[in-house]
């Protein structure tokens, strides 16, 4: 990937409209971020761990999917969906377009799921996390973009690519 290539960062949203726009329009933001990260690497450099802890940035986009199935679709929604598996563990099935493609299917699936709520302090139809506590979709908006987008504190940075 050259640098020409790359996309800077675009700086946070300015929205400030109501709430849930303001909420969307930030996880909207760091779902961008991450997106961008991944596309253009090849399954070298996007299977290589960029930090200390061995996260890859591939491995980071199939956490992030697990995490939009996980908060969206199953604790929230109540579908009945698999319980993902938040590993970051890629196998050899994996690939940046495979990868990548899944990603924006759980984005777009939670997209809709998240437009369907006209209330912020409706509750989760399953008790969620490592609490066990039945959230509401603002919690989930906010948890989601702070938590698991920046993967529980430990944020993923580009330091393999230059």
């Amino acid at each position: 990937m050259t640098e020409t290539q790359r996309r800077g960062d675009i700086g946070p949203p300015s929205s400030d409209s109501d709430e849930k726009s303001t909420l969307l329009a930030f996880l909207n933001y760091v779902r961008e971020a991450v997106t961008a990260k991944a596309q253009g690497l090849d399954d070298g450099q996007g299977r290589t761990p960029g930090v200390p802890s061995g996260t890859s940035v591939f491995g980071l986009v199939k956490h992030l999917t697990a995490a939009e199935l996980y908060w969206f679709a199953w604790a929230f929604e109540g579908a009945d969906v698999e319980h993902p598996d938040f590993s970051m563990d890629l196998s050899e099935g994996d690939s940046a377009d495979s990868l990548l493609a899944a990603y924006l299917g759980a984005i777009e699936r939670s997209n809709e799921i998240i437009k369907r709520c006209d209330d912020l302090n409706h509750p989760c139809a399953r008790a969620a996390g490592k609490g066990g506590a039945v959230r509401s979709m603002r919690w989930v908006l906010g948890g989601v973009r702070s938590r698991d987008h920046g993967t529980g504190g430990r944020p993923q940075r580009r330091e393999h690519s230059g």
